[in-house]
């Protein structure tokens, strides 16, 4: 997406901006000519994850911006009072906020640590809010005032919930700021939206999460978000507002259809990896038939994972095999005795046990988790990206397992 100068001069604070996300909507902003605020805590270089505030902001002058550096941990309300108060000697003013600090934890209640949840609550929806609050007063000053959430789309499905119930709700806080300060804020010509992506976007803290340099093959860019970002915030305040939007979405609204530019790996062509906070389909609220009925089952002891790999059996030839030309291995979460594997190296085979081929990779899931995998309740992408499923060996070939569920549903 071209720059159009419609940032230039503008003053934009960013949380989180010395890596990822945040640097890439500083650098688009920056060749506006806009004036960029990084409040991040990265001073000193960190022993996995590349970048400062300062090489970033070296970046960003170089792009043609200007860049205020300034070392804030969100959670901390003095160093945000001070680096808002640096913010407006430097700038004048400040008419953007984008909150992009973020902590991850995808775990489930009895493995997430208090210390854990803490973090991501007081940097999530804590910090968001805070920044926010202290930026208002100066938002209320200018005439292209915007707050950018980094957060998706409220979805009370208890899917999203489940797995790792601290994270979304120190997300989905992020989002309920949207939804209020958007309503309280409108009469003050200041307009709050969310964006998240909708794939994996391929930074160096999703390899260090996935701990595989695969994942770069399923993911895009960072600049995929800052391209829709820059669209976002380039939008009149009055008629954008309130709004829980999708990267490829805003871009396809801006003429953008052409997204292969935005693949980490050029050279791949296969399916990426989709945002696990985002339905392929809309969903019916709570759903709380089929929830208790998935409960119900758990409780009884009961599956039908033996019969879904005779199935499979049943269906395979050597034309599905040789397209995916791959061994998998799953083993029952909970009982790893148990396993169950789906051979495709040669004519094609699967059952209970284990292959006679070595396992190109090995999948562990809750048994129902493999039943929802397989009855297309659930993708691989998102079950991996949510903690459900444990991947090890070649994460690229795990994935190829969406094309053979496709081919399969077809002939069930």
């Amino acid at each position: 997406m071209l720059n159009t100068g419609k940032l230039s001069g503008l003053t934009l604070f960013i949380t989180g901006g010395s890596r990822g996300i945040g640097k890439a909507i500083a650098l688009k902003a920056a060749r506006d000519g806009a004036n960029i605020v990084i409040a991040a805590k990265t001073a000193e270089p960190h022993p996995k994850l590349p970048g400062t505030i300062y090489t970033a902001a070296k970046e960003i002058e170089e792009a043609g911006g200007k860049c205020l550096p300034c070392v804030v941990d969100v959670r901390d309300e003095g160093q945000i009072a001070d680096a808002v108060s640096k913010s407006i000697s430097k700038f004048g003013g400040i008419d953007i906020v984008v909150n992009n600090a973020s902590a991850i934890s995808l775990t489930p209640t009895l493995d997430t640590e208090m210390k854990r949840y803490d973090l991501m609550h007081n940097i999530n929806t804590r910090g968001t809010f805070l920044v926010s609050k202290m930026c208002i007063p100066h938002l209320r000053k200018s005439k292209h005032a915007h707050i950018l959430n980094i957060s998706p789309p409220l979805n009370m499905n208890p899917n999203w919930f489940r797995d790792h119930v601290a994270y979304t709700m120190a997300k989905y806080g992020m989002s309920m700021c949207v939804l209020g300060m958007a309503a309280e804020l409108r009469s003050d010509n200041i307009a709050v939206n969310a964006l998240w992506p909708r794939t994996a976007i391929y930074t160096a803290a999703v390899e260090m999460l996935s701990g595989s340099t695969e994942a770069k093959k399923l993911s895009r860019k960072p600049e995929i978000m800052a391209d829709a970002a820059y669209a976002v915030l380039s939008r009149s305040v009055q008629n954008c507002t309130g709004q829980f939007l999708v990267d490829d979405e805003v871009l396809r609204q801006e003429g953008i259809t052409d997204l292969d530019q935005y693949s980490s790996d050029p050279t791949y062509k296969g399916d990426l990896m989709m945002d696990f906070f985002l339905d392929e389909s809309p969903h019916d609220g709570f759903n709380q038939g089929k929830e208790k009925s998935q409960q119900a089952k758990k409780l009884d002891g009961k599956d039908n994972i033996e019969g879904i790999f005779t199935k499979i059996n049943s269906h395979l030839t050597p034309e599905i095999a040789k397209g995916t030309n791959a061994c998998f291995l799953f083993v029952v979460k909970g009982d790893e005795d148990r396993t169950y594997y789906v051979d495709l190296t040669g004519n094609g085979a699967a059952g209970k046990g284990k292959p006679t081929t070595k396992p190109d990779a090995t999948l562990t899931m809750e048994a129902d988790k493999i039943e929802e995998l397989f009855d297309g309740k659930l993708k691989a992408g998102d079950a991996y990206m949510s903690g459900k499923l444990k991947i090890s060996g070649s994460l690229m070939k795990a994935m190829k397992l969406e094309k053979l569920m496709k081919l399969l549903k077809a002939k069930y």
